[in-house]
């Protein structure tokens, strides 16, 4: 039996195609990394806060932890079981007001925060460096004090997730 030559057109290219598209080189991405071998754990302590604001390391070292454990290619141990060490220090926070309404009150703040990050193997030898990051938010302000300090806190905690995905990134692709 033969086939009309519309179909046998289609049967071509269809054929065509998918031999092109398996000699494309495409390949799963995502485990990559450019860690120096031997490095399998971290240990990631409590942030050290610089700053007037309290409580402020908690977000931030728990957005690391999270972010670390979630990727899995390294390990998150105590300090005492680690081949390395990820210190984390916020150095300055700063909130500013950014837009009012037509009475002159404050509708939205910016609140800015900079981070020095320092991975160190076992011995202490500095193995990577992040002197001066820097990550920022908006936040809505409202005359109710309670809520004032919801937005705050939920935007600390957005700038601690995205401040870990970040570093991640650039831990495991910029070593």
């Amino acid at each position: 039996m033969t086939l009309p030559l519309n179909y046998t057109g289609i049967v071509v290219v269809t054929l065509l195609c998918l031999l092109f598209l398996s000699g494309c080189g495409y390949q799963m991405v995502g485990k990559e990394t450019h860690v120096p071998p031997g490095l399998n754990s971290v240990a990631i302590p409590t942030f050290k806060n610089r700053t007037f604001e309290p409580g402020i390391e908690v977000p931030f070292t728990q957005g690391f932890l999270k972010e670390f454990i979630r990727d899995k290619r390294v390990r998150v141990v105590e300090r005492k079981g680690a081949d390395s060490v990820l210190e984390g220090v916020i150095k300055s926070f700063d909130i500013t007001s950014v837009s009012y309404d037509k009475s002159g009150f404050v509708l939205e703040f910016e609140m800015k925060v900079v981070l020095g990050l320092v991975l160190k193997n076992r011995a202490g030898e500095v193995l990577w460096e992040e002197k001066h990051f820097s990550e920022n938010r908006w936040f809505r302000a409202s005359p109710n004090i309670l809520t004032n300090e919801a937005n705050k806190a939920v935007a600390l905690q957005e700038i601690g997730r995205y401040s870990a995905e970040r570093i991640r990134n650039r831990f495991f692709y910029n070593f």
